[in-house]
């Protein structure tokens, strides 16, 4: 009798997703409202607002939704109806580029690359290699 072998999920292979990801985000960049920064970052602006925006120095709430290109959630602070609050420093670089941008009280949709993301490494069992990153965050306080 055959033993099953009981492998861990696969977070897609690095090769996979660098193809996957930039194919997503050239076909991204063509949707209305999509913006490219000259990073790469491609976000789309929600809801706006005036209000003060973040400096590196800041400690920010937000509220975020992280899910990967297959739809796969990450993360979702909605659901949980648990804001999350870390300093500017902490972020992923694309994310602190988006954030940067952002009044307290806007919304927007980030498309992160994973050059401006975790990049070939991934982040624990959950991001793989070269894995692009969708955040809908909306900002709530910075203090």
């Amino acid at each position: 009798m055959a033993r099953a072998n009981k492998r861990p999920k696969s977070k897609g292979s690095s090769g996979f997703n660098r193809k996957n990801s930039s194919e997503f985000l050239k076909k991204n960049r063509h949707k209305q409202g999509i913006i490219t920064t000259n990073s790469g970052l491609q976000y789309l602006v929600l809801e706006s607002s005036d209000e003060t925006k973040p400096t590196i120095n800041n400690t920010v709430t937000v509220h975020q939704r992280i899910s990967l290109i297959d739809g796969t959630i990450i993360d979702d602070t909605y659901k949980r109806s648990d804001p999350l609050s870390f300093t500017m420093k902490e972020a992923i670089e694309g994310y602190r580029e988006g954030l940067f941008m952002m009044g307290v009280g806007s919304r927007y949709h980030f498309y992160i690359s994973s050059e401006l993301a975790w990049g070939k490494r991934g982040a624990g069992n959950k991001i793989g290699p070269n894995t692009l990153l969708i955040i809908d965050t909306r900002l709530i306080k910075i203090v």
